[in-house]
């Protein structure tokens, strides 16, 4: 049977979305692999954990796509955004944590690009007077990452209802996010 590299990584990527610590045995064991395999197209844990970020990018880009971060409102195309990226988070979660993938010179341009898109919304929605001017497009962008991630923890572990993720994330983004008037 030919090696299924995108099947291997799906597998790995669900796996750690649920277990962090999985080992490589475990890896191999739930993609239907021996370890050997795994380590022959994958040097290490490490070289593993690179290709699964070459995935996540994959996805969260898919996920940016289909918001149509462009069409509606701001305020509607964060929602979207946010219910877009509900089947991925446990995946986007796990990624957030490797620090490897975020320190050096190495970082992947694709979380760049996505980034810029989604501070693009943010922006937009400052320029609409749908957002408050007084936090930054970045700090927005890096906020929703951890909002995503911490709903997609509390719904893995059980402590929050799957079919609350989008209300919990949006609820707490735009209650923040609302323009207020100055204080007299």
């Amino acid at each position: 049977m030919p090696f299924d590299r995108d099947h291997v990584l799906r597998c790995a990527a669900d796996l750690l979305s649920h277990k962090a610590t999985a080992t490589q045995d475990e890896i191999a064991k739930a993609a239907g692999i021996s370890r050997a395999t795994l380590h022959r197209h994958f040097a290490g844990r490490d070289a593993l954990i690179r290709a699964l970020e070459d995935l996540g990018v994959r996805q969260l880009q898919e996920v940016v796509d289909q918001a149509r971060l462009d069409d509606g409102s701001a305020t509607e195309a964060l929602v979207r955004l946010v219910e877009s990226t509900r089947p991925v988070a446990g995946f986007l979660a796990f990624l957030s944590t490797e620090n490897q993938l975020f320190e050096g010179e190495e970082v992947n341009e694709g979380w760049a690009r996505i980034d810029a898109q989604i501070a693009a919304l943010f922006k937009r929605g400052q320029e609409s007077g749908e957002f408050r001017i007084d936090l930054s497009p970045v700090w927005l962008t890096e906020a929703l990452y951890g909002l995503v991630s911490a709903t997609a923890w509390t719904v893995l572990a059980g402590k929050t209802a799957p079919r609350d993720y989008t209300e919990m994330i949006t609820g707490l983004m735009l209650g923040g996010l609302e323009r207020r008037a100055p204080r007299p």
